[in-house]
């Protein structure tokens, strides 16, 4: 197998900093040629933001894209330049205004969709968190913090009712690490 050679590229759409849309005419190896669009996003971040009670810090927001309301875990993009560990201690404050004692617990990394985006998402696991502060919303904003009993969040998952797809592997990712721990 070989990779597509790309003939040539150019933007075709800007909503920055959000995303990009990228248009490039490719070459297969069999030599089909043709046009295949790429969203660029920067790198997303999020994390399973537990108490020492084990509630799990969830967020409810509007999401345009779906055109409803979402409950999810806090994350968010990583700033230009930005380590994604510090991004994600930085949007977990300002979406929730919790913080840990610890540093965030990296649980992995993965490309939400190689087919047509660039980017990765980092998963990450708080413990013991607190509320130290406000929130610090960005003027797109509009977020409320919920707290639940870590099961109540899988029972969310399982009926539909959560079903937000970083959120949901971040959290399997995090009770897979939280039962290793346990062993």
């Amino acid at each position: 197998m070989k990779p597509w050679t790309v003939l040539h590229s150019q933007y075709v759409s800007e909503n920055l900093p959000y995303h990009r849309t990228r248009r490039d005419r490719v070459r297969l190896p069999n030599g089909t040629e043709f046009d295949y669009e790429v969203q660029e996003y920067p790198d997303w971040v999020n994390a399973v933001v537990l108490t020492a009670e084990y509630d799990i810090v969830l967020v409810f927001q509007y999401r345009h894209g779906i055109g409803d309301f979402s409950l999810e875990i806090p994350g968010g993009m990583a700033e230009p330049g930005e380590e994604s560990v510090l991004g994600i201690i930085r949007e977990v404050a300002e979406e929730t205004g919790y913080r840990s004692p610890e540093l965030p617990i990296f649980l992995g990394q993965f490309h939400p969709n190689p087919a047509t985006s660039n980017n990765w998402v980092r998963s990450y696991l708080f413990l013991d968190a607190i509320l130290s502060e406000g929130q610090h919303l960005d003027a797109t904003e509009e977020i409320e913090i919920r707290l639940l009993p870590l099961k109540s969040y899988d029972e969310l998952i399982h009926r539909g009712e959560a079903p937000q797809m970083f959120s949901a592997f971040a959290y399997h990712l995090a009770r897979q690490y939280l039962a290793r721990q346990k062993d």
